[in-house]
């Protein structure tokens, strides 16, 4: 049996300078920051904080309304962060608790760094899935579908999703159909947003 030996030299780290702030800006503002990357030409309709109501359901929960927000931003590179959170509201669109919340990132799949109108997205949530969604672009509309639903021991069971965003008269819309407990996939989720 072999006894560990100490390092011969010092980590570089050792005796270093604190580091500053995170020296980069994201923006998810198109007229501040970094120069958006031409690979999010197709997307830059997006960019941009979104705070709206929806309306949601499955066969497995009674309707309720909500409300969210949405943040896209990036920070030069050839992809999009992506943020959600929202909140149920009461009859009288009073905040009740908070819901669903995500996050993840928008890649576009470049050829020779052009976009293919091809896009993939990554998605987390705090309750112990993770989504992969692949699909396209088309003008001002995103459609995605779940390649791949990761989920912890202690997760509900999702096996698949599907996802349609759209910019209609400045506004960001979303329907979302969602596959888990037992049942296929069906309407789940739908809001409207207005950028803020």
């Amino acid at each position: 049996m072999t006894t560990p030996t100490e390092p011969t030299t010092e980590p570089p780290w050792r005796d270093a300078p604190p580091v500053e702030p995170y020296p980069y800006q994201d923006s998810h503002d198109p007229g501040t920051g970094p120069d958006l990357h031409p690979g999010l030409r197709a997307l830059r309709p997006y960019l941009g904080r979104w705070r709206g109501r929806g309306r949601g359901g499955y066969p497995t929960i009674e309707d309720f309304d909500y409300a969210q927000e949405i943040r896209f931003s990036h920070d030069g590179r050839p992809f999009l962060a992506y943020e959600s959170r929202a909140w149920l509201l009461d009859g009288q669109s009073r905040p009740v608790r908070p819901a669903g919340r995500e996050s993840g990132w928008w890649r576009p799949v470049l050829a020779d760094g052009e976009p293919t109108g091809e896009l993939e997205v990554l998605l987390s949530t705090p309750t112990g899935i993770m989504e992969l969604h692949v699909g396209r672009v088309d003008g001002v509309t995103v459609e995605l579908s779940t390649d791949a639903v990761m989920r912890t021991a202690t997760a509900k069971e999702v096996t698949a999703g599907r996802r349609l965003f759209g910019i209609v008269d400045g506004a960001l819309l979303y329907a979302q159909e969602m596959a888990a407990m037992g049942h296929g996939l069906t309407p789940h989720l739908s809001a409207r947003l207005v950028r803020v």
